[in-house]
């Protein structure tokens, strides 16, 4: 008779708010061999693996919810070297043929190999990026839905009140004057209104001071994660917020850039039907992370010249622009997977930018003009003030150039728009030949030198 020192099992949860359920399943049979609940706290994680570990070795344990009720058991096992799986919810059909048992549900999908997927660690700095984004986020949603009810106040207050705060102000100034509204006046409705808009008015001076210091902390925290990301062209500090939330702090656990394609509802549908060939929209993935991509589609359409021409060359082939925007969605998530999974490692800082400057004997007014931006933009660099992409007409690269008196210059790909070079033509700092432009920053520099 098999004892428990030699026979293999595999767990299964259903993760609720106070109570986990779980079921242990015989590896070898799929024999259901017990089952339990335990409470959601650091002692009932202990005991839950505890309990499993004493029918046998742990294969896999597959955890429902690892997003949200169950991140801090899916830690708990991680941390304890056990293979967890996440499991979706079974489907209807399933529940009405075997019963609603989600525990044996979950550790038959990962027994079975229907349940696959790896669930974010949750342990590292992109969780700390999220948990940020998502109350900046919701700053922003606050904040808008004050200012649509401290504009539909004006709209009814009465004539004196509304005329004072309409007649060619702006929004600025009707907040400024809000604020110091008294309550004090003889009429009823005046005087509550006058309340009510000096609150909304505070409120939104609050959100606007709360948003200030969250988006402080996210570029920070983003361009220390991933500058390689947030060099690309059109990703600012909330783009590549959500789309690192999308991938974890664990990204190696997708298997493919189109795995993320996948993730992020970006790759084609087919949808054909009879002579007709075409592809739809996918209507699933992470909906954070695809309106993430379409953010860097509608600025790349709108600035960058080569995306430019793309949209124009579709556009005669009979493209609408809606298909060709899933089209580049789809270019864009391979770029940001590579920036995410693969990012250059040995790139220069702005102090290792400005020490070979120096050695060199390059003054700062020669960067500037072979980079065609602002003195004043290269010196903060250099001092590592810049933390996010210029804006897109200073993004606009110059075709590398050498100066005619033989001295080196450097040049800069701005904005991760990379251009193609070979190892004889120039010297790259940390870098051989090839392509370069996932940059520290918004610049990765490349010194050339006449042949």
């Amino acid at each position: 008779m098999m004892t428990s020192l030699d026979r293999h099992v595999t767990g299964g949860v259903d993760t609720h708010d106070d109570v986990h359920v779980a079921a242990v399943l015989d590896s070898g049979t799929g024999r259901e061999l017990d089952a339990g609940s335990f409470p959601t706290t650091s002692a009932g994680y202990a005991a839950l693996l505890a309990w499993m570990q004493s029918y046998g070795i742990i294969d896999q344990v597959g955890v429902e919810s690892t997003g949200s009720w169950g991140a801090g058991l899916t830690r708990h096992l991680t941390a304890a070297g056990i293979e967890v799986v996440e499991v979706d919810r079974p489907d209807r059909k399933a529940r009405r043929h075997d019963g609603k048992s989600d525990a044996r549900a979950a550790a038959r999908a990962a027994l079975s190999g229907r349940a696959t997927a790896t669930p974010k660690s949750r342990d590292g700095s992109v969780e700390a990026i999220r948990t940020l984004e998502i109350v900046y986020h919701a700053a922003t949603l606050d904040r808008t839905r004050a200012i649509n009810q401290f504009k539909a106040l004006i709209v009814t207050a009465p004539d004196g009140l509304r005329h004072r705060l309409r007649d060619g102000v702006s929004l600025a100034t009707q907040l400024g004057r809000a604020r110091r509204f008294t309550d004090n006046h003889p009429d009823p409705i005046e005087q509550q209104t006058r309340f009510a808009l000096r609150e909304l008015a505070r409120r939104i001076a609050f959100l606007d001071e709360q948003n200030r210091r969250l988006e402080a902390r996210i570029a920070d925290l983003v361009t220390t994660h991933a500058p390689a990301l947030i060099g690309l062209f059109g990703v600012g500090p909330h783009v590549a917020a959500q789309l690192l939330a999308a991938a974890g702090d664990n990204p190696q656990r997708l298997r493919s850039e189109a795995a993320f394609a996948k993730l992020c509802g970006v790759c084609p549908l087919p949808a054909s039907s009879g002579k007709t060939t075409r592809h739809r929209l996918n209507r699933g993935g992470d909906r954070r992370a695809n309106n993430a991509l379409f953010t860097i589609v509608l600025v790349r359409m709108r600035y960058d010249p080569a995306t430019r021409a793309y949209v124009d060359r579709r556009t005669t082939e009979g493209k609408t622009r809606k298909e060709i925007m899933r089209c580049l969605k789809r270019f864009v998530a391979r770029e940001v997977y590579i920036a995410i999974t693969n990012p250059p490692t040995d790139l220069p800082t702005g102090t290792e930018l400005r020490e070979l400057r120096t050695q060199l004997g390059i003054s700062q007014k020669q960067v500037s003009t072979a980079m065609a931006v602002s003195q004043n933009d290269i010196s903060r660099l250099e001092r590592g003030i810049i933390t996010t992409p210029p804006s897109p007409a200073e993004a606009e690269t110059p075709t590398p150039t050498r100066d005619t008196q033989g001295c080196r210059i450097y040049h800069a790909c701005i904005g991760g728009r990379g251009h193609q070079h070979s190892a004889g033509d120039c010297c790259c700092i940390g870098l051989t030949g090839g392509e370069c432009g996932l940059g520290v920053l918004w610049s990765v520099a490349v010194v050339y030198s006449p042949k």
